[in-house]
Formats: structure tokens, C-alpha cells, sequence
């Protein structure tokens, strides 16, 4: 078996490459400290057709940067590269290409019309609201409330953890109907929505969540998504589904960021008149990161080809992808503090955000724990 981008992947790859080495890869310890993404940024995101890359053409509208939807492992290598970049900047994308693909999977054909050229150019941002303080990581645990009220659906509740929250337009939101878990489109200007910013967090610091208080918020019956009972079962479970891919890739750019900074370090810092590269301890933990960091990129590359050709097996190999890489990702960034030595811990140098990220790979879109019980469960394609 061959595994090869194509001419067409390659290139993409060097032009997500150039865009996020010079657009967001310098300023990304200030969008940690500021705790925020600029909108300028985001703007050129959209300009570029970044955001809501994988909607169809169908769907783009005459404001879409692009005439086609990208490829999944196009998509990887676009999410790979702005993590290597910034992790916080990447997530903006998962997020918004959640909600975009809740809707184009499960929306009806009045919201897809509605919604989806406006997701593809930028002109709205989307985020996924199902988190709750309560509920946690148990999506069919959520309290938040529906009823239905003439013409409109009254919500009631609160979600948290609600990444880009803080300048979302539209949230694809679950909430319990007739005790049923239900999946909502959510405008931010929807009576009785509110919004709390969620700061001094410990990684991704730049990804503005929010928490969201919904009282007696009111929405258009319309704005249903799927059926009344799917909200967790098929709406939430796809989106999360593109998600947990989304941060497989971003994890591998995020570990190949710690292996190219420990590489710099080592080769340039030196100690008793030689580089550290030369120590045989610090060459033994940069074999490791390069090792792990090839190996999780072709378990993503697997999850996107067979996401790609509609396999069934496509839910395990994401699954194995995203805890191999997230995992890797950590690793990977303990290393590369170790081998700055106290350089690793201080304000200039990138390590200290990679190891902060990190930690938040291993727990957002299923923790590791959630996939060590889960993993075993599934039956992994053999090769």
C-alpha cells in the first residue's frame, strides 16, 4: 500500500503552510496573552476560504472564496498546519466547521439554504453548544429545556466551555424536548440569549469561550435540526465526529511544532563546548517525537481517506487517530520543555503555550480516558 499526497494536496499543504507561518504563527503567543483572535484575522480566514471549507458548492453562495469543498485530507492538512501555528486560531475552524456540518448533514432544506453560504464566506460564525457545567462530557445528560410555544420553541438552561463563544453568530445547540435530547439553531441575537466570557484558562487561551445563559430564549420553530429525539444521537454525534478529526490533525501540527522547536533549541544551545543535540538523551527524546509524530500523522491521514470514501470504519480510525495523536501531542511537549531546560518554563520561547495547549488536545471532543473505554469497544479495520 502506497500512501502519497497528491500533486494537488501538495500543493494546498504549501500554501496553508505559507499562509500560517506568516499570518499567525508570529503573533500567536500575543492572541495567548490577549486572549483573543483578532478580527483582521479571522477576515482573511474567510477571504482565503478557510472558514466552512467543506461545505458543497452547492451551498457556497456567490461569497465563497472557494468553488469546492475541500477533500478530508486536504482539510487535515489545512487543520495540521494552522495547529502547528496556533492551536487557539485552529479551533476557531473545528468549531465553525462543526456547526456548518450538523446543518448540511441534518438541517432542513430552509436552513441549509439560509445558513450555509453564510458559514462558507465568514459572514457568520458558527460554534456547537453542547457542553454544560452539570452534564459535562455525558452529551445525552444535558438539562437545557425546550417547549414549544405557538410559532417558537422558549430554551431554557446554560452551556459552558462554548469555544469562540464569545463572537459566535450562530450556535447549533442540544437541548431536552419532551425529555428528549434535540438539536436548535441558535441565533446570538435570539431573545433571552446571554453571553459571559470565560478567561485565564490554561491552554488555548485565544479560543474566546463563553458561557451561555438561555432564558425563556426564544426561536422559530424552524429552527429545528433533525428530528425531535437526534440531538445527540446523529446531529451532536456527527459534528463531533468532524471535530475529533479536526483536532487529530491539529494535535499533529501541534507535536511537530514541540520537534521543531527542541530540533532549533538543541542544535543552537550549548553546554561543556558541545550542542545539547549531541547528548544522547536529547537525541533519545527527539527520535521519540519524530517517531510519534510521523506515526499520528499517517493514522490521520488513514481516518481521512477512509472518511473520505464513506467507510463505516472511518468513526474507529478518527477515534484511534485523535487519542494517538493527542496523546503524542503531549508527550511531545514535555519533551520539548525539558530540553529547553529553564528557557522552557519563561515567557520567550513557545513551549510553555504548546504544553498548556496540549493538555486541552487530551480532553476537548472526548477526553483520553472517554477513548480508552471507548476504543476497545469498536472493531478497528484491519490493514
Amino acid at each position: 500500500m502506497k500512501i502519497e499526497l497528491t500533486p494537488e494536496q501538495r500543493a494546498a499543504r504549501a500554501e496553508f503552510r505559507a499562509f500560517s507561518r506568516a499570518a499567525v504563527a508570529p503573533y500567536a503567543d500575543r492572541f495567548d496573552r490577549e486572549e483573543a483572535v483578532p478580527a483582521e484575522l479571522i477576515h482573511q480566514l474567510a477571504a482565503r476560504g478557510y472558514l466552512g471549507s467543506l461545505v458543497p458548492a452547492e451551498h457556497r453562495g456567490p461569497g465563497g472564496a472557494r468553488r469546492e469543498a475541500l477533500d478530508m485530507i486536504t482539510y487535515g492538512l489545512l487543520t495540521e498546519e494552522l495547529g502547528w501555528a496556533c492551536s487557539s486560531v485552529r479551533s476557531l475552524l473545528t468549531v465553525h466547521d462543526m456547526a456548518a456540518h450538523g446543518i448540511k448533514r441534518w438541517g432542513s432544506p430552509a436552513l441549509r439554504e439560509r445558513w450555509l453560504p453564510r458559514l462558507a464566506c465568514g459572514e457568520v460564525i458558527g460554534a456547537l453548544a453542547v457542553s454544560e457545567p452539570e452534564a459535562g462530557s455525558d452529551a445525552s445528560g444535558v438539562r437545557t429545556t425546550a417547549v414549544a410555544e405557538g410559532d417558537d420553541f422558549v430554551l431554557t438552561g446554560r452551556k459552558k466551555w462554548i469555544t469562540f463563544g464569545q463572537i459566535a453568530d450562530l450556535f447549533l445547540l442540544v437541548a431536552r424536548y419532551e425529555d428528549k435530547p434535540t438539536a436548535f439553531l441558535v441565533e446570538r441575537t435570539s431573545p433571552g440569549f446571554g453571553v459571559a466570557p470565560l478567561r485565564g484558562l490554561l491552554g488555548t487561551r485565544a479560543s474566546m469561550l463563553a458561557e451561555i445563559t438561555l432564558e425563556g430564549c426564544r426561536i422559530p420553530r424552524e429552527n429545528l435540526v433533525g428530528r425531535i429525539g437526534f440531538g445527540v444521537s446523529h446531529v451532536a454525534a456527527a459534528a463531533l465526529e468532524l471535530g475529533r478529526y479536526s483536532v487529530a490533525w491539529g494535535s499533529v501540527g501541534l507535536a511537530q511544532a514541540c520537534l521543531d522547536a527542541a530540533r532549533s533549541y538543541a542544535a543552537s544551545r550549548e553546554t561543556f563546548g558541545k550542542p545539547i543535540a549531541d547528548q544522547q538523551l536529547v537525541r533519545a527524546m527527539l527520535t521519540d517525537m519524530i517517531v510519534n509524530v510521523r506515526a499520528a500523522r499517517l493514522l490521520c491521514c488513514r481516518a481521512g481517506y477512509l472518511k473520505e470514501s464513506g467507510e463505516s470504519s472511518a468513526f474507529a480510525e478518527i477515534m484511534a487517530a485523535k487519542y494517538f495523536a493527542s496523546t503524542t501531542a503531549t508527550r511531545a511537549a514535555l519533551d520539548a520543555v525539558q530540553i529547553h531546560g529553564a528557557n522552557g518554563i519563561g515567557p520567550d520561547y513557545p513551549v510553555g503555550r504548546f504544553l498548556r495547549d496540549s493538555r486541552v488536545m487530551e480532553i476537548i471532543e472526548g477526553s483520553t480516558q472517554i477513548q480508552q473505554i471507548t476504543i476497545p469497544q469498536l472493531d478497528l479495520q484491519e490493514l
